[in-house]
């Protein structure tokens, strides 16, 4: 008969993704994940397999519990060229907040993981290319209702925004100065003027 689990595996993915978040790939050993999750290693690799598949769990639950969802903000109902203002006035505010010199974990794997890695690089380049996406999606409806000047070009805007929103994250993991970000946030945003 098989034994049931000690322990709630949502709570450990939880306490891994924390973990990664806070050290990083390399840093973290098999050790580290045991004391802090406080499961067997048996269990650990029964439950999630070895430690990068514990990774790939942890990014992929990083994206799915991430609260507003860049792609939701941008994709609802209403007025587009606000919600994109919004979520690049987020992406500022979060790189200077309380958990700024934590970073983004998409971008952290990304600095820390590429190019050796396919599995995280084809992760990262899925969730880059979503946001690119919906904020093209977006900046073509706000393009459409005359929000958005008719010289822009919503797909060069969109890939703009992506890149200047990741390097928020990298820069304010480093230097967390809120006059900095927001005034580079600014200039960003008067692009869409």
């Amino acid at each position: 008969m098989a034994r049931t689990k000690e322990f709630d595996p949502d709570t450990a993915l939880q306490a891994a993704l924390e973990l990664f978040w806070e050290r990083g790939y390399e840093a973290t050993s098999m050790a580290d994940l045991v004391a802090r999750l406080g499961i067997g290693r048996a269990s650990l690799y029964a439950t999630f397999g070895g430690k990068h598949e514990l990774y790939m769990k942890a990014l992929r639950r990083y994206i799915q519990t991430r609260a507003p969802s860049p792609i939701e903000l941008v994709s609802q109902p209403g007025s587009p060229l606000p919600a994109v203002r919004a979520l690049v006035e987020l992406y500022a505010e979060q790189s200077c907040g309380a958990r700024a010199g934590l970073g983004c974990l998409v971008v952290n794997a990304a600095a820390e993981m590429l190019p050796g890695d396919a599995e995280v690089s084809r992760f990262v380049e899925g969730n880059w290319t979503a946001i690119e996406t919906a904020l093209t999606s977006a900046l073509i409806r706000a393009r459409a209702l005359g929000e958005l000047p008719e010289g822009r070009d919503p797909v060069a805007l969109a890939r703009f925004l992506l890149v200047f929103m990741q390097g928020l994250r990298l820069v304010g993991k480093a230097s967390p100065d809120p006059a900095r970000l927001r005034d580079a946030a600014a200039q960003a945003l008067s692009l869409l003027d």
